[in-house]
C-alpha cells in the first residue's frame, strides 16, 4: 500500500486534481443511489429514467460548487478547518441543488432522502480528505525525528503548525508546568507534566526538546535548563518574540540554546566605543587565540576593524581552525584586517616580545591559560608555571616591546580562591598589579584585568 500511496503523492498537481474531480465524481453518485436505496430499502429506484435525469444535472452542478469553493486548490496534506468548511457548504448548496432538479424533474423523492445525501457527501468527501492527511502524515512521520514542545501557549501551538508542515520533526507532547493544563489536547497533541518526560523518552525515543518560552524571563528559562541538562535530551530554543516581531527570525526557525540563557539575568551589552578606542585601526595580539575564550575575543575584536591581528597560540590545530574561521569572518564582514598566526608559549619571554616587536602591536589581549579546574589540580606545577609565570613573562614583554594596553583575562575563580587554578589566576593578577605599580614600567604600558 505505501508504495502506491507515494507514487500518488509523487504525482503532478494537475494529476492529482483530475483524481480528486474523478473520486468526487463517484462520492456524489454514490452517495445519491445510496441515499434513495437505502430509503426505500429497494433498488427499484434504478430503473427511473427521472432519477438519471436528477443525477445528471446534479452531478456537473456539484463539481462547479466544489471547484469555485476552491477544493481542488487545497493541499490535501495541508488540509484544515477551512477545507472542511468548504465541504459542509459545498454539501449543503449541492443538496439544495438536488431538491431543485428533483422540483423541475417533477421526481418524486423521499422527504428524509436530501438529508441522507448530505450525510453521506460530508462523510465521503470529506472523510476522504482527513483520511488522506492521516496517510500521509502517517507515512512521513517514521522519516521525522520526535520531539517535544516545552510550553503550551500561542508561541508553542505556533511552532507545533509550523513543524507539523516541515519535513524535519512531529511533536509528540507539549510539557507545561501549569497544572490546569495538564491532560488537554491541543491540535490533536497532548499537554503532559514534566514528570512524564520520562515516558516519552522510553515510548517515543523522544530526544530533542524545543523551548518555546520566547517571553519568559531568562531567570524562568535558566531553571528549566537546570531541570533538562540531567536528561538525555538536546534542548533547542525558538528565536525571541521581539526578533520575530520585528520580522528578523521566524517562529519555526530552531537553533541551539544561547550562552545569554545560562546567565539567569538579560546580558550587559558591550559599549563599542569603548571596544573600538583600543582596537580599531591597531595592532592586536591575543595570545592563546584558540582557546574557547581567546578565540571568542578574536571575533569580536575582527568586528571592532583593527589593523592587525596577531593569533599567538601553541596548539598548532587550535591555532589553524581559528586562523580559518577568522578569515572567512572578516571576508564576510568585509573587514579589511591582516591576520597572523603565530604558534609559541607564553612561557618563552624571547619569541613573545620578538614577536610583539617585530609587528609593532599596540594591545595585548592575554588570554592564554590553563583553565579547567581538574586538570589543573591534578598538575599543579605546569598550572603555576603557565598562568602565573606565563603571564609575567608575556607582561614583561610588553613592556620591553612598548605596548600601549595589556590586557588580563582573569576568571572569577580568582576571588577568594578555593582550588589551584584559581590560587594561580589570582596570583597573575597580584604580579599584572606589582608591574603596573612600578615607576619604570607605568610609563610605558597601561595594565588592564577582565
Amino acid at each position: 500500500m505505501d508504495s502506491w500511496f507515494r507514487a500518488l503523492l509523487g504525482a503532478s498537481r494537475s494529476q492529482k486534481r483530475l483524481l480528486t474531480l474523478v473520486l468526487d465524481s463517484l462520492f456524489i453518485i454514490t452517495a445519491f443511489w445510496l441515499a434513495l436505496i437505502v430509503r426505500l430499502d429497494s433498488l427499484a429506484p434504478l430503473a427511473n429514467y427521472k432519477n438519471w435525469l436528477v443525477l445528471g444535472m446534479l452531478l456537473p452542478v456539484s463539481l462547479v460548487i466544489f471547484v469555485k469553493l476552491g477544493l481542488y486548490r487545497a493541499v490535501l496534506r495541508y488540509v484544515g478547518a477551512n477545507a472542511v468548511g468548504a465541504v459542509v457548504l459545498g454539501t449543503l448548496i449541492s443538496t439544495v441543488v438536488l431538491v431543485l432538479s428533483s422540483f423541475f424533474t417533477h421526481t418524486a423523492l423521499p422527504r428524509t432522502m436530501p438529508f441522507i445525501y448530505a450525510w453521506l457527501m460530508i462523510l465521503s468527501v470529506g472523510g476522504s480528505r482527513i483520511l488522506v492527511r492521516a496517510l500521509i502524515w502517517r507515512l512521513t512521520s517514521f522519516t521525522k525525528t520526535p520531539v517535544v514542545i516545552y510550553g503550551a501557549g500561542d508561541a508553542g501551538r505556533q511552532l507545533a503548525t509550523a513543524l507539523a508542515t516541515g519535513p524535519d520533526y512531529y511533536v509528540t507532547a507539549y510539557l507545561d508546568d501549569d497544572k490546569s493544563k495538564h491532560n488537554a489536547i491541543i491540535q490533536g497533541i497532548p499537554v503532559v507534566a514534566f514528570d512524564e518526560i520520562y515516558n516519552l523518552i522510553d515510548k517515543k525515543r523522544v530526544d530533542k526538546v524545543l523551548l518555546a518560552l520566547p517571553s519568559v524571563p531568562r531567570s524562568r528559562r535558566k531553571e528549566i535548563l537546570t531541570k533538562l541538562e540531567k536528561l538525555p535530551l538536546e534542548v533547542m530554543t525558538v528565536p525571541g518574540m521581539a526578533d520575530v516581531i520585528d520580522g528578523k527570525a521566524q517562529l519555526s526557525e530552531i537553533k541551539e540554546v544561547e550562552i545569554e540563557d545560562l546567565l539567569g539575568r538579560d546580558p550587559v551589552a558591550p559599549k563599542t566605543e569603548l571596544m573600538a578606542a583600543n582596537i580599531k585601526n591597531k595592532v592586536i595580539m591575543v595570545t592563546g587565540a584558540g582557546g574557547s575564550i581567546g578565540s571568542e575575543l578574536c571575533r569580536q575584536i575582527i568586528l571592532n576593524e583593527p589593523k592587525k591581528l596577531v593569533l599567538f597560540e601553541v596548539s598548532e590545530f587550535s591555532l589553524y581552525n581559528i586562523e580559518k574561521e577568522l578569515a572567512q569572518l572578516a571576508l564576510d564582514k568585509r573587514v579589511a584586517v591582516e591576520i597572523v598566526p603565530v604558534i609559541g608559549s607564553v612561557q618563552r619571554i624571547n619569541r613573545i616580545e620578538t614577536c610583539m616587536k617585530a609587528f609593532g602591536v599596540q594591545t595585548v589581549y592575554h588570554a592564554a591559560a590553563y583553565k579547567h579546574v581538574p586538570l589543573v589540580e591534578q598538575n599543579v606545577v605546569e598550572g603555576v608555571r603557565n598562568n602565573v609565570f606565563g603571564t609575567y613573562h608575556t607582561a614583561k614583554a610588553a613592556i620591553n616591546a612598548g605596548v600601549e594596553t595589556f590586557v588580563l583575562i582573569s576568571t572569577d575563580k580568582a576571588v577568594r580562591p578555593t582550588n589551584v587554578m584559581g590560587a594561580t589566576k589570582r596570583m597573575a593578577e597580584l604580579v599584572l598589579q606589582a608591574l603596573a605599580e612600578s615607576k619604570v614600567t607605568a610609563k610605558h604600558t597601561r595594565f588592564c584585568m577582565v
